[in-house]
């Protein structure tokens, strides 16, 4: 079920909250007849957007209508759809998805040669007024096929300020003692790949796409070098038993922050106001710490990543879809998306605001840019490093059969 916005008539706006099971969206429907047709000149577009991000959009969009009232009748709907996943939904049905939608930028590739975007007319303006790397992000061969909309889909370290000292954190082995000592937790995320990358980025084992961009190719198995990778997956067998490690999803680190099992944790920007919010003056973000591996220490990693928006190439009102998104993109409204949501804007005014950059999380980001790299990855890289740290967590991995399992793991990656 979609979640509607008709701004035929905003001050009629009227939600309506519709019972049923649970995980079913609810409904919010304005109009003075809903069986009326609309008129053969209104504007009908349909807008996907993350769905924790309904009001901010709600809002973008009446200030969209209000804007161009005076030159068309607009009837736009709304439908909440995961940013990570919206290349799936809109595969299914391309020239009936959404004419404007929001994405990851690592689906770019796959979204051009489908055929879903196409090049962003005078794209001159939008290359001048973003950070130069969220440019990169939204091109493909230097073409710009998408607007930067954010420059924060990254991670960090949130940290206790109550239980942790500044040099505390430079060490992920002294964070986990610390919080042992406690009886709480240090947590990360380990059933994605996104979040594995940190152990093996900075080491000089290598993970990317190959020239076809379909297939990857990995050495995280790699038994030559100064760090091999049976020895980066031989600390993770250390931190997985450490007793102040806990390896969690989003929503177990948000539940272990607020009833004060976690006290540090691996995770990202769209989280903090609700970090800040159980932690008051103990809110703390840094870039990501060392870890011991092969008898040094080695600073973590991270993929970093920009929220996109793009036009369907297929969409039936292409010019005013394209204003909308350059209006959901532009300056004014990337500030308004960090007010309300905490997200890092891409556009170069927004990001130098005194707002943006006294962010903790932010500057965590930008700290932690300086060991990140842009998510280029194929689509076989997930499943694979997910059953080896399922491994890992479920003591099915012993340092004996630990080359193995980095031997499956990498066929499974590099696999056509």
């Amino acid at each position: 079920m979609k979640k509607i916005i008709n701004l035929l008539f905003p001050a009629l706006l009227l939600p309506v909250l519709l019972s049923g099971c649970q995980g079913k969206n609810q409904t919010l429907r304005t109009s003075v007849n809903d069986t009326q047709a609309l008129d053969s000149d209104t504007v009908s577009l349909t807008v996907w957007g993350a769905q924790e991000d309904e009001a901010l959009l709600a809002e973008l969009i009446d200030g969209f209508q209000k804007k161009y009232q005076n030159e068309a009748k607009f009837n736009i709907t709304y439908t909440p759809q995961s940013e990570s996943d919206c290349t799936n939904a809109l595969m299914g049905d391309l020239e009936q998805s959404a004419d404007v939608f929001a994405f990851a930028d690592d689906q770019l590739n796959t979204l051009v040669a489908a055929g879903a975007l196409e090049p962003v007319e005078q794209p001159e303006n939008i290359k001048a007024s973003n950070l130069p790397e969220a440019v990169l992000a939204a091109s493909v061969n230097d073409t710009l096929y998408a607007l930067p909309l954010t420059a924060d889909n990254g991670y960090f370290l949130y940290y206790n300020k109550q239980y942790f000292s500044e040099t505390d954190i430079t060490s992920f082995d002294q964070m986990l003692a610390v919080a042992a000592s406690q009886n709480k937790k240090v947590s990360m995320e380990w059933s994605s790949g996104w979040y594995v990358y940190s152990f093996f980025g900075n080491t000089g084992l290598t993970v990317g796409l190959n020239d076809d961009g379909i297939t990857n190719y990995c050495t995280w198995n790699d038994t030559k070098g100064p760090v091999k990778g049976y020895d980066v997956a031989k600390a993770m067998l250390g931190i997985a038993d450490h007793p102040g490690f806990l390896s969690t999803d989003d929503a177990g680190f948000l539940e272990g922050v607020r009833n004060g099992t976690i006290i540090a944790g691996i995770n990202g920007v769209w989280n903090a106001r609700a970090v800040e919010e159980a932690w008051g003056s103990g809110y703390g973000a840094s870039k990501l710490p060392s870890y011991t591996c092969a008898g040094q220490q080695i600073p973590m990693a991270s993929f970093s990543g920009y929220k996109l928006i793009g036009v369907n190439a297929y969409s039936k009102e292409k010019e005013w879809a394209n204003k909308l998104a350059e209006w959901i993109a532009n300056e004014d409204n990337q500030k308004l998306r960090f007010q309300m949501r905490g997200q890092g804007p891409s556009n170069i005014n927004a990001a130098a605001s005194k707002e943006v950059q006294s962010s903790p999380a932010i500057a965590a980001l930008i700290d932690q840019s300086e060991f990140s790299c842009l998510q280029r990855i194929g689509g076989n890289f997930w499943e694979p490093v997910t059953a080896f740290t399922t491994n890992i967590l479920n003591k099915q991995t012993t340092e004996q059969n630990l080359q193995e399992q980095l031997d499956t793991m990498v066929e499974g990656i590099v696999a056509p």
